[in-house]
């Protein structure tokens, strides 16, 4: 058995403590339902349109893996890298690491990601979607966190069945310090 690196040591009981003690705030019982929710609204309106839909990594993996089993009907699938974060708890300039390979031009396109916070991140993707001709774009976003500081005056998505409150979020996508992702609910840490 080897040894850990005393950083990453550090680092793993840090991380286990961070969420012994951090606050559920949704359940991943609720989150299942409201990605059932989600899945028909969907179904409703897309189901007969052959759509795309562009995972963005990394917050958005977990969600769209859920989000695309409950569909029952063809579509494609692509995935868009961009983001403000790059393992920091707070946003910054606008990073794009993977465009789409899926063309765009005249489709049906959905944008599904983890969490609409500020939204600068998810109004360029949805600008870089207009330019490259999209037939239409929708937004499926799990969780829109509740506060007036909105990078676009009034900006929603399409498709969200959770809210949270103003509080530094993880979980089911949403990371901490690059950290839990892979938790199973919306947690917040105390304090946060």
């Amino acid at each position: 058995m080897s040894r850990l690196d005393p950083e990453i040591h550090q680092s793993l009981t840090d991380m286990r403590e961070l969420m012994a003690s951090a606050d559920c705030l949704i359940s991943q019982e609720e989150v299942e339902r409201a990605l059932d929710r989600m899945a028909e609204e969907i179904t409703r309106d897309l189901g007969d349109k052959l759509p795309v839909f562009y995972c963005v990594m990394n917050g958005g993996l977990i969600t769209t893996g859920h989000l695309l089993t409950r569909l029952g009907f063809p579509l494609e699938v692509d995935y868009i890298h961009a983001t403000r974060y790059r393992g920091k708890t707070r946003g910054g300039e606008l990073f794009w690491r993977v465009s789409p390979e899926v063309p765009m031009a005249g489709r049906h396109v959905v944008i599904v990601d983890d969490i609409l916070d500020e939204g600068a991140t998810l109004a360029a993707i949805l600008d870089y979607c207009r330019e490259a001709g999209a037939a239409s774009i929708t937004t499926a976003v799990l969780v829109d966190k509740q506060h007036d500081r909105k990078a676009v005056p009034g900006l929603k998505a399409d498709y969200c069945s959770l809210e949270v409150a103003d509080r530094y979020v993880f979980g089911f996508g949403m990371d901490i310090k690059g950290y839990w992702r892979n938790a199973p609910g919306i947690f917040a840490p105390k304090g946060m």
